[in-house]
């Protein structure tokens, strides 16, 4: 329970402070590594909780205003936009769990990678997935006349995901490493 509560306090520092980050409308996100490693450590459950603490995080800067973007999305349909910062947040979470476990078996450094590489697929990708078929009205009025499946890409989310992908990239060995040391550590007690 410790565990997860430092895990949960990095993910809203984390976030808080990518709140002023930004490239093109949205925040960047930078609480995805905690997120993974807490998936690693306790497993898929944990990382869904872990997504969703992240998802809630998201959602009070996209009701107050501080993500303007989503602030956006907020005004065109509030239900609609909470389920989305929550869904994609759990399900990142989740599914890097799921693919660590799948993976380290066989390798822990290839599954640590893996599920650093999935979470943030899976977070961008509800995203636009989202925009493409949900909010495709306020899409193409950011698009300004442009492709609407070109802008949600490359526009809207390419240089945050390239950022949050490669981020992930980067601490991914350590993510391997965290992962392995405190594993070893519950082993020998």
């Amino acid at each position: 329970m410790v565990g997860m509560a430092i895990f949960i306090a990095l993910i809203v520092v984390l976030q808080t402070v990518a709140t002023f980050i930004k490239f093109g409308p949205f925040s960047i996100t930078l609480a995805l590594v905690p997120i993974v490693v807490g998936a690693a450590m306790y497993g898929s459950s944990a990382g869904a909780v872990l997504g969703g603490a992240f998802g809630v995080v998201v959602l009070i800067y996209t009701i107050t205003g501080a993500d303007a973007g989503a602030y956006v999305l907020w005004t065109a349909n509030p239900l609609l936009t909470a389920v989305l910062c929550l869904v994609k947040g759990i399900l990142a979470g989740w599914l890097a769990g799921l693919v660590y476990a799948a993976i380290s078996k066989k390798n822990m450094t290839a599954a640590a990678f893996c599920a650093a590489f999935v979470c943030p697929i899976v977070n961008t990708g509800i995203f636009i997935a989202a925009m493409i078929f949900l909010y495709r009205d306020t899409l193409a009025a950011w698009a300004g006349g442009a492709n609407v499946i070109y802008y949600a890409f490359i526009g809207l989310t390419g240089i945050n995901f390239l950022l949050e992908f490669g981020l992930n990239f980067v601490l991914g060995p350590v993510v391997a490493r965290i992962v392995y040391i405190a594993k070893k550590g519950r082993l020998s007690q």
